[in-house]
């Protein structure tokens, strides 16, 4: 399907984008041109330190973003941002600017988590590090004046599926309830751009984000994990029946975009299990689209932030 026509005329941008076969041959190209593509901003305040894990697993770095001016108040909420990349490629600094800016409009303090990439890692290991991160934020909370009841866990992309198995992770396990979710363009389902697929919309994935690019990023996150056993949803968490119990939850995806069934499919799911649940489709966009100008860009961050204005405010006493 030719979806020129579907496409806001704003974000004429992504008719020019090459193609990119995704391969183990040409991932080592790929990354190097995305990560050549970090400039860190001068002003920012970022932090690092390593997480050492209390299994075998190694240390984790994380990047973490405070407000420039801190505002008088004994503790801040908290945003564990997981990056986006297909699982492959990304860390922190990619958005380091957008995570310094977040820090200073929410007045938050924000973890963002340098998890291990497949293929070299596949699943469980990005998803044991960033699970590594949240333990040691909810445990480091006082010492880095956060509340703990005020931590939201937020990606973009594969970052928003880690960031649902994460949520998952930690229901399951009674460990932590965070105050929210945040997904944008979640990754959420191993079996999109695949004969498998629950739903094939034409009219999605012709543009930024293609069907052969998904499909090899899920086998690198796969690796020789099975796809029946009962870990399968924490790797892809659109196989998760369950939804009971998940904090509130916002999902945001372009009308054009390859995740957009699998998004509104989890985020329904989400909702008929009772979480309070608020998704919003953008006309006209593709993948990644808030990486451009545009109308659709603004309201998206306009979403984006009021939710997490919701998710962070102090409950009011007694």
């Amino acid at each position: 399907m030719n979806v020129d026509d579907l496409l806001d005329p704003a974000y004429a941008c992504f008719l020019d984008e090459p193609a990119s076969e995704w391969t183990l041959d040409t991932l080592p190209a790929i990354r190097a041109r995305v990560h050549s593509g970090f400039k860190p901003s001068q002003a920012t305040r970022c932090e690092q330190t390593w997480v050492e894990a209390k299994t075998d697993s190694p240390p984790v770095r994380v990047c973490i973003y405070r407000p420039q001016t801190a505002p008088q108040v004994d503790s801040l909420p908290a945003i564990l941002y997981l990056h986006g990349g297909g699982f492959v490629l990304g860390q922190p600094e990619m958005a380091d600017d957008y995570l310094d800016n977040l820090a200073h409009e929410h007045q938050a303090v924000v973890v963002a988590v340098d998890y291990r990439l497949a293929p070299e890692h596949p699943f469980p290991a990005p998803l044991e590090d960033c699970h590594i991160a949240l333990e040691w934020l909810c445990r480091e909370a006082s010492a880095q004046g956060i509340d703990p009841a005020r931590i939201v866990i937020m990606g973009h992309s594969a970052g928003g599926g880690l960031a649902a198995a994460l949520a998952l992770w930690v229901r399951d396990r009674g460990q932590f309830q965070p105050a929210g979710l945040v997904m944008i363009y979640p990754m959420l389902d191993h079996r999109t751009g695949t004969p498998a697929a629950p739903a094939d919309n034409p009219a999605t994935g012709t543009l930024s984000w293609s069907r052969q690019a998904n499909r090899f990023c899920w086998d690198c996150m796969t690796g020789e994990h099975p796809m029946d056993d009962e870990q399968a949803y924490l790797l892809s968490p659109a196989l998760a029946t369950n939804l009971k119990g998940l904090p509130p939850t916002l999902i945001c995806v372009g009308a054009l975009d390859l995740f957009l069934e699998e998004d509104v499919a989890f985020a329904l799911t989400l909702a008929r299990a009772g979480v309070p649940t608020e998704l919003h489709v953008y006309p006209g966009v593709p993948h990644m689209f808030d990486l451009c100008p545009g109308r659709q860009t603004e309201q998206c961050a306009q979403d984006v932030n009021a939710a997490l204005r919701k998710c962070t405010e102090r409950s009011p006493p007694g």
